[in-house]
């Protein structure tokens, strides 16, 4: 009963270890770090914000309906007499115009070339219709004061207005076109960010299998050096090995074990920043399902093919073509800014107090329609330095993408010769190790028979370590070669 709850207790032990461990693919941990990281979670925002000023030009077509209102105070009322008024009574005349009768007047009147003058106050002839003001009017009529003024201290107003653009110069076309290429550019610029975050997914990953591979190299030496040490003091205390032979023995293991603990620290700190770049707690027990002991492919790479598809694939590129669009479609807004703007406008207006049938303190309204023009007719060349300058930035765009695809080329044509060269050297690496792996062989078994002595098996025991951790290097290099490779060419992805 008692080993039964030992077993009980250990198997228990296993399976939370077991569940305490995550497993992560290397799909796995690009899916982490591209759903984790936060400037692909501005890049996405970027892409938001882009789409949606891609639909707010497109409103510009729509016509601009607004409404607006008014309320406003005024301390005194106007009033459109300065004081009460008295106009004459006078008589309409049979021709239609305004004149009197020597009846309706006190001016005295004289003959002048026997023609009736009436006399101003001084009894001098004058001209009625030159001076009007010198008739004596008998009667007149008032016009009050008060009846002229206006109360406008509340003043209520409102305005229904539609503005509908007819032609813009080709503004509006040319500024959806920007917004168009800016989402299309948000989306190539989240794409680079993307490729970046696998890159360094991918070194990080295989950084850390390459050190879990030496971790387990390391392991398996300290213990073959353990055992040879364990054999050595044997046949010390049998008298058929010196105490010298032992103390080289020891030596070696002191050294194995100290490159055992670096390679620990280093294989614990590796998977952390993987961790710390999958977006998983530092402390997370991650496991890799990679194994640097497993095959590698092999196949080379042609660098022509490997440029043309970079070309085609790239975001760079497109980003800088779009960019160069953008520009382009800035001189078309420079342009549109020179030509003729045409727009239909309409508005309903109300007021309280109108002046539409006398003056009313209620609300009434009217409607009007119009067009709008705008024709812009000399700015002091300003314009024209403005288009010169957006034509300045479209070639500075040319430029960089001429630039940007000879750094391509060259990039493309490095991680092709560094992988084909990363190849070369694993297949060197696979023969050291099979013909270290049958020196170790025959100096174990020569060990074993007395005829070779410990210092040539601790020799061949170092090359075979020293064989097994360049063959790890050497996959890894291919591994990340590849990497590399299918970034400069733009075929990195997250599956």
């Amino acid at each position: 009963m008692k080993k039964m709850g030992i077993f009980l207790f250990l198997l228990q032990m296993s399976v939370s270890i077991t569940q305490a461990q995550t497993l992560l693919r290397l799909s796995d941990c690009r899916n982490l770090a591209l759903e984790n990281n936060k400037q692909l979670k501005i890049g996405r925002e970027n892409i938001t914000k882009a789409s949606e000023e891609n639909k707010a030009a497109f409103t510009q077509y729509l016509p601009d309906i607004s409404l607006k209102g008014a309320y406003l105070y005024n301390q005194r009322k106007i009033s459109l007499l300065d004081e009460d008024k008295f106009l004459p009574v006078g008589t309409v005349m049979p021709d239609g115009s305004f004149g009197f009768t020597p009846e309706q007047i006190n001016n005295q009147w004289t003959l002048v070339n026997g023609s009736p003058v009436p006399l101003d106050a001084n009894g001098n002839p004058f001209n009625p219709s030159a001076d009007p003001g010198k008739i004596l009017w008998k009667e007149h009529t008032i016009i009050p004061k008060e009846n002229f003024e206006l109360d406008i201290h509340n003043v209520f107003s409102g305005v229904v207005s539609v503005i509908q653009p007819v032609y813009m110069g080709g503004k509006i076309a040319a500024y959806n076109k920007i917004t168009g290429y800016a989402e299309e550019l948000a989306k190539t610029m989240n794409e680079t960010g993307i490729r970046d975050v696998i890159l360094q997914v991918d070194q990080a990953y295989w950084q850390t299998v390459s050190l879990a591979g030496k971790h387990t190299l390391s392991q398996n030496y300290v213990s073959m050096l353990q055992q040879m040490d364990h054999d050595v003091q044997a046949m010390i205390s049998e008298g058929v090995a010196t105490r010298a032979e032992g103390l080289s023995v020891k030596v070696k293991l002191n050294e194995a074990e100290m490159t055992l603990a670096q390679v620990e620290n280093g294989w614990q700190l590796s998977r952390m920043l993987l961790c710390q770049i999958c977006g998983l707690p530092l402390d997370e027990n991650i496991v890799l399902t990679d194994s640097a002991t497993e095959a590698v492919p092999t196949a080379d790479e042609t660098a022509n093919d490997a440029v043309n598809e970079a070309f085609a694939n790239r975001s760079e590129l497109k980003s800088l073509d779009l960019a160069t669009k953008i520009f382009k479609k800035k001189e078309a807004l420079v342009i549109a800014d020179m030509l003729p703007t045409v727009a239909l406008a309409g508005n309903y207006i109300v007021t309280n107090p109108n002046s539409f049938n006398g003056f009313q303190k209620k609300f009434a309204g009217s409607w009007n329609v119009g067009i709008l023009v705008n024709v812009p007719v000399f700015h002091w060349g300003e314009k024209q330095h403005k288009l010169r300058a957006a034509q300045a930035e479209t070639r500075i765009k040319q430029a960089e993408m001429a630039e940007a695809k000879e750094k391509i080329e060259l990039q493309v044509n490095q991680t092709t010769f560094k992988l084909n060269e990363a190849q070369k050297k694993l297949r060197n690496a696979g023969k050291n190790k099979e013909s270290a792996e049958e020196n170790l062989r025959y100096a174990n078994l020569g060990f074993k028979e007395g005829i070779i002595p410990s210092l040539n098996v601790m020799e061949a025991q170092t090359a075979w370590f020293k064989a097994e951790s360049e063959l790890i290097d050497a996959k890894i290099a291919v591994a990340l070669g590849q990497a590399e490779l299918e970034k400069a060419m733009g075929l990195a992805s997250k599956d």
